[in-house]
């Protein structure tokens, strides 16, 4: 994570009302110093990867627009968009409509992930949950021993049948970096109570990234510690105008 140095105080207990009171037994992670500005977008072409470069993103998450939403993209189009930037790459890891999976597409995916790293992937977003709507803990680990780089668990919490339960488990697993959240199923506007309430919490606000923000509920945002945000897929050409703006709102 950009900024600061994260570390792990042992013997600090939370108050019963903490989310995250369970991953919180064996320590809790705190951040020293104030955390940069951290902009992330998704693209799904080189020249897209190109303008959010040059707009000073601090990383980019490559997708691609499949019948069922937002996807895994070819290996092909991972190392044509890694030629195209030198900024932070991860992969979407999804070949399915919601967060469910199954032993076939964890086969399909450890393969991926293989080939995604040998076009130049520096890590990975992803995230499922299983029939009961609990955080898929099994998978999450069965795909992170495929390596050793970092991840970012996708939106699958604010899906979750229990969010504080999702990020008790979330919260220990191996090199993840940051948790793509709106504090809703919906979008930002209906979990951002939610949300600020979260990161009231350090544990969640060293890892939340923001997903969808409006200028509107920026302040509200920082003003709680949040200093991560994704600004999602901005069309074809990508919105840069938008991009600098947030630039500007946060500083790198």
């Amino acid at each position: 994570m950009g900024g600061g140095t994260y570390h792990v105080a042992a013997g600090r207990r939370p108050g019963p009302q903490s989310p995250l009171a369970a991953a919180r037994e064996a320590g809790l992670v705190r951040h020293d110093g104030p955390m940069r500005g951290f902009l992330q977008v998704e693209v799904t072409t080189a020249r897209q990867a190109r303008r959010a470069t040059a707009e000073d993103v601090d990383r980019l998450v490559v997708v691609k627009e499949h019948d069922f939403g937002l996807g895994s993209p070819a290996p092909d189009d991972v190392a044509e968009i890694r030629a195209a930037t030198t900024v932070d790459l991860r992969v979407l890891l999804r070949l399915r409509a919601g967060f469910g999976t199954d032993g076939g597409e964890i086969t399909r995916l450890r393969g991926l992930i293989w080939s995604y790293l040998e076009a130049g992937a520096d890590g990975f977003q992803f995230g499922f949950l299983n029939d009961l709507g609990q955080l898929d803990v099994p998978v999450l680990t069965a795909l992170g021993a495929e390596g050793d780089w970092p991840w970012t668990c996708d939106r699958v919490i604010d899906s979750a049948f229990d969010p504080a339960a999702a990020w008790a488990a979330v919260v220990g697993l191996p090199r993840l970096d940051g948790v793509l959240t709106a504090g809703s199923a919906r979008d930002l506007a209906h979990g951002l109570d939610h949300l600020l309430d979260l990161v009231a919490d350090p544990v969640a606000r060293s890892l939340v990234i923001a997903a969808g923000p409006t200028a509107d509920q920026l302040p509200w945002l920082t003003r709680a510690g949040v200093r991560r945000f994704d600004l999602g897929l901005m069309g074809p050409a990508l919105d840069t105008d938008r991009i600098a703006s947030w630039r500007r709102l946060v500083p790198a």
